[in-house]
């Protein structure tokens, strides 16, 4: 067995990860989508519409950052997720990042309902587990970015650009209302641990 997921082929890390997500109610039905880099201009994404809790190496796309085409696919029928402009936005703006991990869950929800609708950002309470995200400061204060939630998922993407360009976040990690959250990191194994760190921060903000 792997020590890490940067063990594995990207794609079966994903899978693996897409598994647990799904064991966990993270990634319920079809929600989520997760990627991890190929090369410089290339990632690979899952599939749009397939369920999370049975993902294997096969259900997944090689697409290129800069217009999301579809390079390599195991099955012609199969399309690359709808968010696939967000992942892009987040490789093209980070070139170290590795991986993009995007799920949803009640924290994430229940975290953003009750955050002042005109809000930009979620303040996280400083708890030792945001040195997760190698946050080594004493009570650190720390503000997640949220974007609004459009049916339109390009305009989200470019909301992130616009922003990020302008300011990287201090955490690797965002939020999108009523949706969920989106983590980063340098490889597989790294973006998966913060991804759990960033949720057990939105469960205690969840509970309060």
């Amino acid at each position: 067995m792997a020590r890490s997921l940067d063990d594995l082929p990207p794609c079966a890390a994903l899978a693996e990860i897409a598994r647990d997500f799904h064991a966990r109610g993270f990634m319920l039905g079809t929600a989520g989508n997760l990627s991890a880099r190929a090369d410089a201009e290339h990632f690979w994404i899952t599939a749009s519409g397939m369920p999370k809790g049975r993902l294997d190496a096969d259900d997944f796309l090689l697409v290129r950052a800069h217009d999301g085409a579809v390079i390599e696919s195991a099955r012609p029928a199969l399309k690359p997720s709808a968010e696939t402009a967000i992942h892009a936005a987040l490789y093209l703006r980070f070139a170290d990042a590795g991986a993009v991990l995007h799920g949803h869950s009640i924290n994430a929800c229940l975290a953003t309902d009750r955050a002042k609708r005109d809000a930009k950002t979620l303040r996280l309470p400083p708890l030792e587990m945001v040195k997760g995200f190698d946050v080594w400061e004493q009570n650190p204060r720390v503000d997640l970015p949220l974007f609004a939630n459009h049916l339109d998922v390009a305009r989200v993407a470019r909301e992130v650009t616009a922003r990020f360009r302008k300011q990287a976040p201090k955490l690797t990690a965002l939020l999108v209302r009523g949706h969920g959250p989106t983590v980063w990191g340098r490889g597989v194994q790294e973006a998966y641990n913060r991804f759990e760190v960033l949720e057990f921060l939105l469960g205690y903000l969840a509970r309060r």
